[in-house]
């Protein structure tokens, strides 16, 4: 039996940032591309957000484009084949061993996630359009008026729960960007959660993640929130108790989470909030309010 003393913190992390539209998210993930090799798989056509990142940046940044639609739900297809082994996927299509781009000869993109280690950070943009792929594939023999019945929804649970537990195990940094939703948590309580296939599914989902960021504007600026007290209706948590918010007036950065090192004057205490230099910002107790507002509409 192994005792923990004897046991080394993991070189990776599993990172979910979620919320509204144009908060930030994307950028701030692409900005790790300072220490890291960043593979970016696109599913929104968020990587124009990445042309903001220095030039020198921007060399450190694969993308890996999944053009996917209702029609032709790739995402899902490709990404379920990606964490699971080495693939070859064609540019055009998105699609994993695309026989029409072999048999002209195009351009393929050969990928293997399981080999990839703590330098490499992976960014899978965003969940939302993974889970509106999933149900496009189940329902893809339906007629567009067709509801969604109690063994589709099963089915979209098991297909969201190969993809999320495969990154729960990762050798590697992952990000996965979502939006935000509301879902009643314990004693009913409505709470703000990262979009990921049904309601239920999404108040769970923070299991598979070592941090729960939540980003929203305030005050004109982007703000990112990790700490599990942040807010009583606002999904978020960090297990090695890193809280962003607590940056005060400095520039938020995932390396507070990915190279804590770079900010020794920060010191963890127990399950409190970093102590810092800067003043802490506010919590997002009336922000939360008025974005359940928001939601309501």
């Amino acid at each position: 039996m192994a005792k923990l003393s004897t046991k080394k913190a993991s070189a990776t992390h599993r990172v979910i940032i979620y919320g509204a539209p144009k908060t930030g998210k994307t950028l701030i993930a692409g900005e790790l591309a300072e220490y890291y090799d960043l593979l970016y798989v696109g599913m929104e056509n968020g990587h124009e957000t990445l042309f903001q990142l220095p030039e020198e940046w921007q060399e450190r940044v694969e993308l890996i484009n999944l053009p996917d639609t209702r029609g032709y739900p790739i995402a899902i297809e490709t990404v379920l084949k990606m964490v699971k082994g080495k693939v070859s996927i064609c540019e055009e299509h998105g699609k994993v061993s695309c026989m029409l781009c072999k048999r002209e000869e195009k351009e393929m993109i050969e990928v293997n996630l399981p080999e990839l280690d703590h330098n490499s950070v992976v960014i899978f943009d965003s969940l939302t359009q993974l889970s509106n792929s999933a149900i496009a594939f189940i329902t893809k023999s339906q007629p567009d008026d067709y509801k969604l019945n109690y063994d589709d929804w099963g089915n979209l649970g098991k297909l969201l729960d190969i993809f999320l537990s495969h990154v729960q195990q990762a050798g590697y940094n992952v990000i996965v960007i979502s939006h935000e939703t509301e879902a009643e948590t314990e004693g009913k309580k409505k709470t703000l959660v990262p979009v990921g296939g049904t309601r239920n599914f999404s108040r769970n989902i923070a299991k598979y993640f070592d941090h729960v960021i939540y980003a929203e504007r305030k005050n004109k600026k982007h703000v990112f929130a990790s700490d599990s007290c942040y807010a009583t209706t606002i999904l978020t948590g960090s297990r090695t108790a890193v809280a962003m918010e607590a940056a005060g007036d400095e520039k938020p950065s995932l390396l507070r989470i990915f190279k804590p090192e770079l900010y020794p004057a920060e010191k963890v205490v127990a399950g409190k909030k970093p102590v810092t230099k800067s003043p802490p910002a506010k919590t997002g107790g009336a922000a939360a309010k008025d974005i359940l507002a928001r939601l309501k509409k």
